[in-house]
Order: C-alpha cells, then structure tokens, then sequence
C-alpha cells in the first residue's frame, strides 16, 4: 500500500490520539487515552506543534511532532523533532523513514538552521536510521 505522510489538523484527531496514547505508553508503561486525547486535541487547536501523520489506505500508521525554538545567538528558528511513532504492525515498510523527511521538508520551509531530535540510548533501531539518513549528532555549535 502507499504511505503518504502529510500535516495533520484538528480533523485529524480521532486518528491520532490512539497513536499518541501508544507512544507515550511505550515510555509511561501504560495506556492513558485521556490525557493523550487532550494533549493532542491541544496542540492541534492551538496550532503551538506541527503534527505530520502518515497513512495508507487503511488509516493512520504513525506520526512525528515538532516544537518550535530559537537559537538567540544565531537569531534564527529551530525545530525540535520531540516525538516519532510507527505503530507496530507498520514498521519495516517506510514509515518512519518518510516523517523524518517530512519533518526535514517542515524545517527547510521555515528557514530552520536546524532539526533536533533526541532518543533513548538505548534504542538502537532508531539511532541506526537516523544515521542512515544523515543525521549527526550536535556538537553545539
């Protein structure tokens, strides 16, 4: 099936909120479908993240967010990727890999001077495809 991955808006919250609750039930041992409910409706309402979802013909598969920054030294817009999510049986296909080029595509548009992201140390899988697609560890410069 083809993946698109596209920027959510407050349509799209009834797809994303379970993968929300997923995500963070991943790193809080447990699901809590309210509150990710509420954070997500939040940020789609208030329009403070950019949310890409990715999908098929068979509904939602995943989704990046992003937070604005600033580095003052450099007076310029950063973007902070916080969060990435491919549901389990949509791994391996692509997905992952076409929101972190989304989340690129969203930076280059703003002028970013940069795209952060941060990961446990211990997930490998993700290090390994972050580095695979370029990107570097920041040395604060």
């Amino acid at each position: 099936m083809d993946t698109t991955v596209r920027r959510a808006g407050p349509g799209d919250l009834d797809a994303l909120a379970p993968l929300f609750d997923s995500y963070r039930a991943f790193y809080n041992g447990g699901p809590e479908p309210g509150p990710s409910r509420d954070f997500i409706a939040a940020r789609l309402e208030r329009a403070d993240s950019v949310l890409l979802l990715a999908e098929d013909a068979g509904g939602a598969l995943g989704f990046a967010q992003l937070y604005p920054m600033f580095s003052s030294v450099r007076a310029a817009r950063v973007w902070v990727l916080n969060d990435l999510f491919v549901s389990p049986l949509a791994r391996r296909r692509g997905v992952a890999r076409g929101l972190l080029q989304a989340a690129e595509a969203v930076g280059r548009a703003d002028g970013a001077i940069r795209l952060e992201l941060e990961t446990d140390a211990d997930n490998r899988a993700a290090q390994a495809l972050y580095r695979a697609m370029g990107w570097t560890p920041f040395d604060g410069t």
